[in-house]
C-alpha cells in the first residue's frame, strides 16, 4: 500500500479495493459456512438416536430459514468491515517515509492482533470448560445406578375400563391380564403399576405417622404409587427389610404399605420404620378416607424423575388396596430371551383381558433409561464439537497471528542476530510473546467461564460447578496448544540468516 500511495494512487481507491477483496473473501467463507452448517445439522440429527421433543420427529423442527441466511450475510459484511476496512484505514494514514524506510513494521496493528489472539484463547477456554463439565456430567450419569434392572423389561399402557371393554370389574380384569401374560412362553414375570420409573408425573401427598406428635396438618410429603405383587421382582428392586406384597394383600385384608429407603431416612432418621403406621393424603379425599397402613417392607431407592436427581421419599400401596378405582395402568414384563419377539403375543393377551381394547406397542425400559439422558448427551455432543472447533480455531489463529508477527519483525530479528544475538534468544523471545498472549487469554477465559457456568449449573450432575480438574486441565491444555502454535514460527525465526533478514521487505 505504501508503494501505491507513493506513485500517486488515491487513498479512497485503494481502500475501496481492499474492502472489495475483504467482502469477496468473507462472502466465500459465508457460503462455505452455510454449506458446512447444513451438513453439520443433518449429521447431528442423525446422531440423535432418541428424539428430543423440541427438535421434532427426526429433527423436523430444525432447518435453515431466512433468519439464518440474514445473520450469515450480516456477519460476513461485519467481518469484512472489521477486518478489512479498519486495517486499510490504519495503513492509509501511516507516514509514507517511515513505511518506505522500513520503520513502524509492528506499529499500532500489533495491539489489534494481540487482542484478537487473546480473544480467541479466552473464548476457546470458555467453550472447552463447558464441554468438559458436560462430559463429566454424562460420565457421572452413566455411572448412576437407576435402582432397577432395565434389561429384558418391556412396558405398555393399558386401560382396564369395564364400561368400554364390556367385561368384568377392574380387579378381575387386572388379574386376568397378569395371568394371561405370565403364562406366555418366555415371560419370566409380569406386574402392574400406576407409574413408571423415569416417566415422571409422580404425585406427592401428605403423610401422617400414627402415634407421633403432630404440629401441622402432616409430618411431611411423599410420593406414592400403586403396584401389584411382583412389581419389585420384575424390575429387580431390592428388598432391604421386611417383606414384599403378596396375593393375600387384598382389598378386605389389613391395609399395608412399602416405603423406599429415602422415605425411611427422611421420616425415621436413626429409627426403625418397620411396623410403623401411617396415613397417606389425610383429608384430601371427598368420599373416601384413606385408612391407616402398616409399613411391612423397605425397598431400595429408584430414580423416578431422572438419573440426575436424587431419589425422593416414596410409598407403595398394593393394587388391590388402591384408594380409588383408577383403571389406567402400566404393565411391566420381564422376559427370559429376546423381549421384542414377545411384543405381539403380549399385546394380544392384554387386548383379550380388556375385552378387545387396543394396546400400544411395548416400550423397552432400556430405551426409557437412555431417553432420560438424551438431552444431556445431546448438549454434551454439541459442546464437545464446538469446543473442539474452538480449540482448532484458537490454535490456527494463534499460529497465524504469531507467524505474521514474526514476519513483520524479520528485519528486527536480523539486526539482533547481526549484532550478536543467539538463535535461541530469538526463539525464546517469540515463544515468550506467545506465552504472554496465552496467559492473558487463559486468565480472561477462566474469569468468563466462572460467570457463565452459573447458567448451566442446573444441568450439571456429579461434578462441581467450579470443578478444580476442569478449570486446571483446560487452561493448561490451551496454553500447551499456544506454545505448540508459536514454536514453529519461533523455530523459523531462529534460523533466519541475518543478511537475508536485513534485505527482507
Amino acid at each position: 500500500m505504501a508503494i501505491r500511495l507513493a506513485i500517486g494512487a488515491s487513498r479512497g481507491r485503494i481502500i475501496r479495493q481492499l474492502l472489495r477483496e475483504s467482502l469477496t473473501l468473507s462472502g466465500i467463507g459465508a457460503v462455505i459456512g452455510l454449506g458446512l452448517g447444513m451438513a453439520g445439522i443433518r449429521a447431528l440429527l442423525s446422531l440423535n438416536a432418541v428424539n428430543i421433543p423440541r427438535l421434532g420427529d427426526k429433527g423436523a423442527n430444525v432447518a435453515m430459514d431466512w433468519r439464518i441466511f440474514a445473520f450469515t450475510a450480516l456477519a460476513a459484511v461485519a467481518t469484512a468491515i472489521l477486518f478489512g476496512l479498519a486495517p486499510a484505514l490504519h495503513a492509509s494514514r501511516t507516514d509514507l517515509s517511515s513505511r518506505l524506510r522500513g520503520r513502524g513494521l509492528s506499529g499500532g496493528g500489533s495491539k489489534g492482533r494481540s487482542a484478537l489472539a487473546v480473544s480467541e484463547m479466552s473464548l476457546a477456554i470458555v467453550l472447552l470448560i463447558g464441554a468438559a463439565l458436560f462430559i463429566r456430567t454424562l460420565i457421572a450419569l452413566r455411572a448412576v445406578n437407576p435402582g432397577f434392572d432395565p434389561q429384558q423389561v418391556e412396558a405398555t399402557f393399558v386401560n382396564f375400563e369395564p364400561k368400554l371393554a364390556k367385561a368384568r370389574g377392574v380387579d378381575q380384569m387386572a388379574e386376568d391380564a397378569l395371568r394371561r401374560v405370565g403364562d406366555l412362553p418366555g415371560v419370566e414375570s409380569a406386574a402392574l403399576t400406576g407409574l413408571l420409573p423415569l416417566e415422571g408425573n409422580f404425585n406427592s401427598l401428605t403423610i401422617v405417622i400414627i402415634g407421633r406428635p403432630l404440629e401441622g396438618l402432616s409430618h411431611g410429603n411423599s410420593r406414592w404409587m400403586i403396584v401389584s405383587p411382583g412389581y419389585f421382582h420384575v424390575l429387580k428392586i431390592p428388598l432391604l427389610r421386611g417383606r414384599l406384597f403378596t396375593d393375600g394383600d387384598k382389598r378386605d385384608a389389613a391395609p399395608v404399605a412399602i416405603i423406599n429407603a429415602a422415605m425411611a431416612r427422611a421420616f425415621w432418621p436413626g429409627g426403625d420404620a418397620l411396623n410403623e403406621r401411617l396415613v397417606i393424603g389425610r383429608g384430601l379425599g371427598q368420599n373416601y378416607e384413606e385408612p391407616e397402613r402398616q409399613v411391612v417392607g423397605i425397598v431400595g431407592d429408584v430414580h423416578d424423575d431422572s438419573l440426575g436427581r436424587s431419589p425422593e421419599p416414596a410409598v407403595f400401596v398394593p393394587l388391590a388396596q388402591r384408594p380409588n378405582r383408577a383403571t389406567a395402568t402400566w404393565v411391566v414384563v420381564r422376559t427370559r430371551g429376546e423381549s421384542r419377539a414377545l411384543d405381539r403375543p403380549i399385546r394380544s393377551e392384554l387386548s383379550k383381558a380388556t375385552g378387545g381394547l387396543p394396546v400400544p406397542a411395548l416400550r423397552s425400559m432400556q430405551e426409557i433409561l437412555v431417553k432420560s439422558t438424551a438431552r444431556q448427551e445431546f448438549q454434551m455432543l454439541l459442546l464437545t464439537i464446538f469446543g473442539g472447533l474452538a480449540l482448532v480455531l484458537a490454535a490456527i489463529g494463534v499460529y497465524g497471528l504469531m507467524a505474521y508477527y514474526v514476519e513483520q519483525r524479520t528485519q528486527e530479528m536480523g539486526i539482533r542476530m547481526a549484532l550478536g544475538a543467539q538463535a535461541g534468544e530469538v526463539r525464546n523471545m517469540v515463544v515468550l510473546q506467545g506465552l504472554r498472549l496465552a496467559g492473558a487469554g487463559a486468565a480472561i477465559g477462566i474469569a468468563a467461564a466462572i460467570g457463565l457456568t452459573r447458567l448451566i449449573a442446573r444441568f450439571l450432575f456429579g461434578v462441581e460447578m467450579l470443578d478444580p480438574f476442569v478449570f486446571t486441565a483446560v487452561p493448561v491444555l490451551m496454553i500447551g496448544v499456544a506454545v505448540a502454535a508459536v514454536w514453529l514460527p519461533a523455530l523459523r525465526a531462529s534460523r533466519v540468516d541475518p543478511m537475508t533478514a536485513l534485505r527482507h521487505e
